[in-house]
């Protein structure tokens, strides 16, 4: 992205979203992905879940020309605190208004709100990943692309797995139950999300332009002695050849609460009649169906980038969640873009609870609030950003041991956009 080169005065007005303008700012957003029209039960979903007095639009006179919002959440941190978080979300600027600063303006007056709401993290998913390190977020989380050939791997499952009954129901019928699994296994992973009232009808969006001659949502529920304990939701895309039928299952998301159920589940998928593929993305990068195939090599399993996490308050961020190993370490912290946390911050804390105030002793690791945010969630390593330049051992040792006391003991996961 080019260097902005705007004046200030050339700068189209930033102001707080009003209800009544919606339409405009996110047909604005729209235009700015493509154009492409979405569903009306899209929209309506969006709209309402818009939090119009967290948003931003940037206006140029009557048009508006720049969009920035942002979700209340609360996130799953190590140790398994639910601390809040901004998401950043459906932030565009108009083709006619690149290179005019409207993008750092923007991002400017969110994290400047962030900190006044006393949030200490902002997070976002990024449609073009290079954009938002220059403000600070670093990749805190990775996901799991797959498609699994299903005729030739097959899937070791744990002793119980014939206990779990599964039966089909209606996505929509089913909905407070899936949610409530969810809801208990939020704590359980880093990076996941608690949802806030009527996001879990994003869970069951099914817009026919987004199926490409897939079924509609299928459901199918995990129960164990009467209690639901896991679900499913699928697409199966049926497609045959001269040699028979070949359709695959389009895995939307599956969620249980144990490994038997979540073994009961992933056989189930491997087992639909008439395919021969099971799909899925954006998934863990440790979930266990892994360990349980017979060839990996036919699972086809793709990394990309997932939640990215911006340090908004550096001290109550790192106060926030625990270390699997102890730690006592400074770091000497660049904040370009949030000056108030450049400095030096000492953060003691283990698996128990953890305090991070700002210090004048001398400094054992030095980095920038963006190495901070990738290794935030424990997914990523401080050793690994040591080795790529990006983290400087003033202290020896001091790498492995913040290293150590960072890592988490299941691998971060955002569990679905926004």
């Amino acid at each position: 992205m080019a260097k902005d080169s705007a004046s200030e005065a050339d700068r189209p007005e930033l102001r707080v979203l009003r209800k009544d303008e919606w339409g405009i700012w996110y047909d604005t957003l729209i235009r700015a992905f493509g154009g492409v029209a979405e569903s009306a039960e899209e929209r309506e979903l969006w709209d309402a879940l818009t939090e119009v007095d967290r948003s931003i639009g940037a206006w140029d006179g009557d048009a508006c020309v720049g969009t920035a919002g942002v979700f209340s959440f609360r996130l799953t941190v190590p140790g398994g605190a639910s601390v809040p978080a901004a998401g950043v979300t459906m932030v565009s600027v108009a083709a006619t208004h690149r290179r005019r600063g409207v993008l750092r303006s923007m991002m400017r007056r969110q994290l400047d709100d962030v900190r006044e709401w006393g949030w200490p993290l902002a997070v976002l998913t990024a449609s073009e990943p290079e954009i938002y390190g220059r403000f600070g977020y670093g990749v805190g989380t990775f996901q799991a692309s797959v498609e699994i050939d299903t005729t030739r791997v097959r899937l070791s499952v744990p002793p119980g797995t014939d206990d779990v009954r599964l039966r089909y129901a209606v996505p929509a019928d089913v909905l407070d139950v899936c949610e409530a699994v969810y809801a208990r296994k939020v704590g359980d992973r880093p990076g996941m999300l608690a949802r806030q009232p009527g996001w879990e009808r994003l869970g069951v969006l099914d817009p026919e332009s987004d199926r490409d001659g897939a079924s509609p949502l299928q459901c199918v529920l995990a129960e164990r002695d009467g209690e639901v304990v896991g679900y499913a939701r699928f697409h199966v895309k049926p497609e045959w050849d001269g040699n028979g039928p070949k359709g695959a299952v389009n895995l939307r998301d599956v969620q249980a609460l144990d490994p038997v159920a979540q073994a009961a589940l992933w056989r189930f998928l491997f087992g639909i009649d008439l395919t021969s593929t099971v799909t899925a993305r954006a998934r863990p990068l440790d979930e266990a169906w892994q360990h349980q195939v017979s060839d990996i090599r036919r699972c086809a399993v793709r990394v990309r980038d997932g939640l990215h996490v911006r340090l908004v308050d550096v001290g109550a961020a790192l106060g926030a969640r625990t270390y699997q190993a102890p730690v006592d370490v400074v770091f000497e912290v660049e904040d370009a873009f949030c000056p108030w946390n450049t400095g030096r911050w000492r953060l003691s804390g283990d698996a128990k609870g953890a305090s991070c105030e700002r210090t004048t002793d001398a400094a054992d690791l030095s980095l920038s609030v963006r190495e901070l945010g990738a290794t935030y969630l424990g997914g990523v390593s401080l050793t690994a950003l040591g080795a790529a330049g990006r983290v400087r051992e003033v202290r020896q040792g001091a790498l492995a041991e913040a290293s150590v006391g960072f890592a988490s003991a299941v691998a971060p996961w955002l569990p679905h956009g926004f």
